[in-house]
């Protein structure tokens, strides 16, 4: 039985339309631009922040972030942001006693503003407050202790196989492979995703009676 779910933050739970959109406003070039270079660049295994830096080579992202943030234009969050089956999901598995979790690769920044947004959660962290993200395992070490249960009675829910559905798997977690955003769909049909996520889901309602609760 699954005591707790984890989900992934990114196009599990949010849409970064946002976010790149931000990005390619701050570096004053097309949106499509950004959006098209980050999705060629993660397909073929690298950083996004290696996409910004096809843009703007001599870039220090995070200095860059930095900048944004103090002009004001730094990381927001609100309730256009979530996907639609976000808060009816999480509330329904609450309410049959299932954990939940969120966490995700963000920053500590983006922790406050989920955390702002109320979700029905438990828990809700990101690997800027841990110091430590996807895919390391120590990720996923604090991944079960936020859990509070055994790894087979844990879940992960998330778009992304590198950073979701492998090294959870690799854990012990139970994983679930969601068909949402860019990298959801570019690996649904994936062999190694099929035999690698325990389920394969195309949106968060419904999980509860996929799960037997």
């Amino acid at each position: 039985m699954i005591e707790t779910i984890v989900f992934d933050v990114g196009e599990t739970l949010t849409k970064d339309d946002r976010h790149w959109a931000s990005w390619a406003d701050w570096l004053q070039v097309p949106r499509h631009t950004v959006s098209a270079l980050v999705g060629a660049v993660v397909a073929r295994g690298g950083d996004s922040a290696d996409a910004l830096r096809l843009i703007s080579p001599d870039m220090d992202v995070a200095a860059a972030s930095r900048a944004r943030e103090a002009a004001g234009r730094g990381e927001h969050l609100d309730e256009t942001d979530l996907y639609p089956d976000v808060r009816p999901a999480l509330g329904g598995l609450q309410r049959l006693g299932v954990r939940v979790v969120v966490a995700g690769n963000a920053t500590a920044r983006v922790a406050e503003l989920l955390r702002d947004l109320d979700l029905p959660a438990d828990l809700i962290v990101t690997s800027g407050d841990w110091g430590v993200a996807k895919p390391d395992p120590a990720y996923f070490t604090r991944v079960l202790e936020a859990a509070q249960a055994g790894p087979r009675e844990t879940l992960h829910v998330g778009d992304h196989p590198a950073h979701d559905i492998f090294p959870a798997r690799q854990a012990g977690l139970r994983t679930a492979h969601i068909r949402r955003g860019p990298w959801g769909h570019l690996w649904a049909e994936d062999e190694a995703v099929a035999e690698a996520a325990d389920w394969r889901i195309d949106g968060l309602i419904g999980l509860s009676a996929l799960l037997g609760h």
